[in-house]
């Protein structure tokens, strides 16, 4: 089958014929519909993270299931399925308390090793093992998967479009209904509207946040953020403050502030946007290293806190179906998010698309050619 792969970052991504084993017990095949380029991805391309190569990237997707592992009963061949990039073990501490999005098993075994959960790959290149991205490698043709990292949902919901419901919006709605529990009549900020902060944005309208402040450098994004639920937008220029602009708008501070986009600066801005009780919620995911300040005691006094959410604190099982739905009922808004669709062998193309700043999600389609 054809897949992208990665082998470090000073080369480009390339489309190679790599072998896919059958699945094993607990596990299935699907065949992929589509595959949203997040920027994940790109700090893998980047050597920003430390990651398992050669591997076959991807990790957001969608797509029909076609092969049944030895014990697989919660699925059957034939259901269209969401792909999780966090494929709960079911065993662990985590899992058992309902904490799924931090299952020990993925964080330890599945994510750093680039394996399943037997500890070995079910990708291939000649006689060259090669990785799987986060339990999901979705650049391909047909996946390996977890059964608890394929998400049945229903077959009306068009598979080219909810993709982008694996990583973007379960992460960005998330971690505001289940991170941060966002009451209604709240006051938030949101720093970046990109895929996963606009997400942020709708999942904040869906709480009944009063105030939603839509803060990036980019005016289009900004304008776009009004779409999807923000009521008032900064655009960051030269010269100008995004924190003070904040606080000219709302001059008590936010109850929420969301970061985003993961870098230090944001981070800090985040934390400074609180007013008394307020919570900055980390969901950008920055490089590996990367460190940001801020002053203790302004947090101890002030009652904040600041809140780290990985993958929106989802249940994927639960969550998932429960966010296509709302897509299928008006509730969510998902085809604005997708800039486009390209073959799978335009990966590369997709990447430098994204890194450049000037698209949302970028889905890849294995039968587009």
């Amino acid at each position: 089958m054809k897949a992208v792969v990665f082998r470090n970052p000073e080369s480009r991504v390339e489309i190679a014929d790599v072998e896919l084993a059958g699945p094993k017990a607990g596990e299935v095949r699907v065949k992929i519909a589509a595959a949203g380029v997040c920027h994940s991805d790109l700090h893998v391309k980047r050597g920003e993270w430390t990651a398992p190569a050669p591997m076959v990237m991807g990790h957001e997707g969608s797509g029909v299931v076609t092969e049944l592992g030895e014990g697989v009963t919660s699925l059957a061949v034939g259901d269209h399925v969401v792909l999780s990039w966090v494929p709960p073990c079911g065993e662990c501490r985590y899992c058992l308390q309902g904490h799924e999005a931090r299952c020990q098993k993925v964080a330890t075994v599945v994510a750093p090793q680039g394996v399943l959960f037997d500890g070995t790959s079910r990708l291939s290149l000649g006689e060259e093992p090669i990785h799987h991205y986060l339990g999901v490698s979705s650049f391909a043709e047909e996946v390996v998967v977890p059964a608890s990292g394929a998400i049945k949902v229903r077959d009306d919901a068009p598979l080219d479009v909810i993709a982008v419901v694996g990583c973007a919006v379960a992460t960005g709605v998330g971690a505001v209904l289940n991170t941060a529990a966002v009451e209604p009549g709240a006051t938030v900020a949101v720093i970046g509207c990109g895929g996963v902060g606009l997400n942020v944005v709708q999942g904040a309208r869906l709480a009944g946040a009063e105030r939603i402040i839509a803060v990036d450098v980019v005016p289009e994004k900004t304008r776009m953020a009004l779409q999807f639920g923000a009521t008032d937008r900064i655009d960051v220029t030269e010269g100008r403050d995004a924190v003070e602009a904040l606080f000219e708008l709302i001059p008590d501070g936010v109850d929420y502030a969301f970061d985003a986009i993961g870098r230090t600066s944001t981070t800090e801005q985040a934390i400074r946007m609180l007013g008394l009780g307020g919570a900055a919620v980390i969901v950008g995911l920055p490089p590996t290293g990367a460190r940001a300040s801020f002053e203790p005691l302004v947090l101890a006094e002030a009652d904040q806190r600041i809140l780290g959410s990985n993958y929106g604190s989802v249940r994927p099982s639960i969550d998932i179906p429960a966010l296509v739905d709302r897509y299928m009922d008006g509730q969510l808004k998902l085809d604005p998010l997708i800039s486009g669709r390209r073959p799978l062998d335009a990966a590369a193309e997709a990447l430098d698309d994204l890194e450049g700043g000037g698209v949302l999600r970028t889905l890849l389609i294995p039968d587009a050619n």
